[in-house]
């Protein structure tokens, strides 16, 4: 049977799907080995043991097809989608995401809970440290509320610390965002985003899995959901990591996949920066304002927004605040004019409704 077509899914066959998916070591690659073997999964698990041996399966699946457990799983599963606002994307089917399909590794099945029609919008990844720091965090939102009003889905793993912040600031705008967990949605982690999650299947956006619906967080399941991240997405956004952050394994699959690595600089003396400096060194490209991000995708054919769609805030000044929140003193640097042009500017800007001033600091308003 070849992957790539279309062909309906009978319930027995929906069945048979969810229950090769609970089964202990079957992977991607080893449920497209039994269904390109058997032609269907319906006949996968009918077949003998020998013949699942023959194909170089571990004993543990052959064993676990027929159990309670594994049935019972494929059972909750169906009664779940039963449920509005609850999905199941096969790999071998139209709704499937175009561009997740692609990975070599893609999930043969994906839990969606929302709208996974988001899922063909472009989209871009941003990721970045569960303990970033407070300018990090104001950095992620600013990005992500820029790139959402561009039209841009913005994809990340719903963590503590930059994901949380660019999922939210995409929801505060009226965006769209997918969330990508390492866990099954019925045991979301961490608890402390699930009010987060609960928002962004409310008003139109999406947290999906690869999970079955009650896998626990475990520590190995998040390097995979990685993938899935930087799969959806055109390009991976890396706000602040270290050298040592699960971000840099998403960076590397995004590379690997062939999608575009974005990385914003932080100081030398941040502990914080120095994963996106590693990346900007290995080739990312450094960004400093959404400009950056826009000029690069422009050109990409398979990017399907024109280029209305992809207007960023025109005024320099705003440029840079939609990057990050900026002193006078820095956007009289970062812009090259002089502070009283820039406080002149700032002030026109405030009385229009698009600057603000806080604590001594300056942020684009958000209309």
């Amino acid at each position: 049977m070849s992957l790539s077509a279309v062909t309906p899914v009978s319930p027995a066959e929906l069945e048979a799907r969810l229950r090769l998916h609970r089964l202990p070591e079957l992977g991607p690659a080893r449920f497209k080995k039994l269904l390109e073997a058997f032609g269907s999964a319906s006949k996968a698990i009918s077949a003998p043991a020998s013949a699942w041996r023959s194909l170089g399966l571990p004993l543990a699946c052959a064993e676990a097809r027929r159990t309670n457990e594994v049935r019972d799983g494929a059972s909750h599963a169906l009664a779940w989608l039963e449920r509005p606002g609850q999905h199941l994307l096969m790999w071998d089917q139209p709704e499937y995401p175009a561009l997740l399909a692609e990975i070599s590794d893609a999930p043969p099945l994906l839990f969606v809970a929302g709208d996974p029609g988001i899922l063909e919008k472009p989209q871009l990844a941003m990721v970045g440290s569960r303990r970033a720091s407070r300018p990090g965090m104001d950095t992620a939102a600013a990005f992500s509320r820029s790139l959402a009003s561009a039209g841009f889905v913005i994809t990340s793993g719903l963590a503590l610390g930059i994901d949380a912040a660019a999922h939210q600031a995409a929801l505060d705008v009226g965006g769209r965002t997918v969330g990508v967990l390492g866990t099954g949605l019925e045991k979301f982690y961490p608890q402390r985003n699930r009010r987060l999650a609960d928002a962004m299947i409310a008003t139109g956006s999406a947290v999906l899995s690869e999970f079955p619906l009650d896998a626990g967080p475990s520590a190995g399941n998040f390097p995979r959901r990685n993938r899935i991240i930087s799969g959806l997405s055109l390009g991976v956004l890396v706000v602040e990591a270290s050298v040592a952050s699960g971000s840099l394994i998403t960076a590397r699959l995004a590379a690997e996949q062939g999608r575009e690595v974005y990385a914003i600089p932080g100081s030398i003396h941040h502990p914080g920066a120095k994963g996106c400096h590693q990346l900007i060194r290995d080739g990312a490209m450094l960004v400093e304002t959404i400009e950056h991000i826009l000029e690069a995708l422009r050109g990409w054919q398979r990017l399907p927004l024109s280029t209305e769609t992809l207007q960023a805030p025109t005024h320099p000044l705003l440029m840079l605040l939609h990057a990050a929140p900026h002193t006078s003193e820095a956007l009289s640097v970062s812009s090259g004019w002089a502070l009283s042009k820039v406080l002149a500017a700032l002030t026109e800007l405030e009385m229009g409704g698009q600057a603000v001033c806080e604590s001594g600091r300056w942020f684009a308003r958000v209309s």
